[in-house]
């Protein structure tokens, strides 16, 4: 049976993943509601603008969801603006987050839109090939806590970290056609 994999809907990048997910052989489904928060194995928050998901979770009342969803031990994977919404602390904001990974996140820290880039990453956790990273308004990771494992570091800033069944990265693997990161979160899944 396919692991049900939910991307939050909310507004932001999510036919991309739909369609990286059904080639690694998983159910996505768009979810938007806390109901349908909790009938999924997985979940993935899709990069978009950070502060506008924050307050969208919070008018749709899906934040607290999105909280069990991770208390019970389900994994979930942040892109981009969703590694800023899984972080315990973001640098110089205030924005509502979720604040389920024991990291500290500094936003825009490779530009504006306008300088948007695609570079190759080193993600031994995924292969020796480097992975075809493409990074938009990414964040970083500034510093993470004990059980925060740092997966890639590109130009000395960390942009893909693990903390048990919750992944983030900086970049978007969906808008390339490397499946790889995709695989290692739904391996996480059937690890649990």
């Amino acid at each position: 049976m396919p692991v049900k994999v939910g991307i939050l809907g909310l507004q932001g990048a999510v036919e991309p993943h739909m369609k990286a997910l059904t080639a690694c052989g998983a159910e996505p489904r768009v979810v938007r509601l806390p109901d349908q928060i909790a009938a999924v194995d997985a979940l993935i928050i899709p990069g978009g603008e950070s502060t506008t998901m924050g307050i969208l979770m919070e008018r749709f009342g899906v934040k607290d969801a999105l909280l069990r969803h991770a208390e019970q031990g389900k994994p979930m994977y942040g892109t981009c603006a969703g590694m800023i919404l899984m972080a315990k602390e973001i640098e110089g904001s205030d924005q509502a987050r979720l604040g389920l990974m024991d990291t500290r996140v500094a936003r825009n820290s490779f530009g504006r839109q306008v300088d948007s880039f695609e570079a190759a990453v080193d993600v031994p956790a995924v292969g020796e090939e480097p992975f075809r990273a493409v990074f938009i308004r990414a964040p970083h990771v500034v510093s993470g806590g004990e059980g925060v494992e740092v997966l890639s570091v590109f130009q000395e800033r960390i942009v893909l970290v693990r903390q048990g069944h919750l992944l983030a990265s900086a970049f978007h693997p969906e808008l390339t056609d490397d499946l790889r990161l995709h695989r290692y979160f739904l391996q996480i899944v059937n690890e649990l």
